[in-house]
């Protein structure tokens, strides 16, 4: 199911459910799913890695949940303009082999008239944790 359709300009209460309805689509870990929410020529720059458009989302999210197992998702809002929404979020995630991680950062998001993210910006570090240490099930 695509996320719901929130169009600018945004409200505090229309950039928290913009919020909600990206972690829950991220969560899903459906690259289909997730790219509905982008415009078809999206400009990203994750971590060190730019991408443009949403076929290379796609692939790039089929990567990273690939190596990203058993991945969940918290965000929320920083602050929010007209068309601009930036968060900040936390996912935790193992490895293929085992090892816990907890990956925090921050996203800038600007969106067309249409509701569709036509450039995300995130930077991201990851921490080692113990599998105890878990805080996102």
């Amino acid at each position: 199911m695509p996320p719901p359709v929130i169009k600018p300009p945004f409200t505090f209460e229309t950039a928290k459910a913009k919020v909600q309805a990206a972690e829950d689509a991220w969560n899903s870990r459906d690259p289909e799913r997730v790219a509905l929410a982008y415009t078809e020529d999206s400009d990203w720059r994750n971590r060190d890695e730019f991408i443009q458009g949403r076929d290379a989302i796609k692939a790039f999210l089929r990567r990273k949940w690939a190596k990203e197992l058993d991945y969940r998702l918290r965000k929320e809002l920083w602050c929010w303009t007209e068309n601009r929404i930036a968060v900040t979020f936390q996912y935790e995630w193992h490895n293929p082999v085992g090892h816990w991680f907890r990956s925090y950062g921050n996203e800038l998001w600007e969106f067309d008239e249409q509701g569709l993210m036509r450039r995300r910006i995130a930077s991201i570090n990851d921490v080692p944790i113990a599998e105890n240490e878990r805080k996102i099930r």
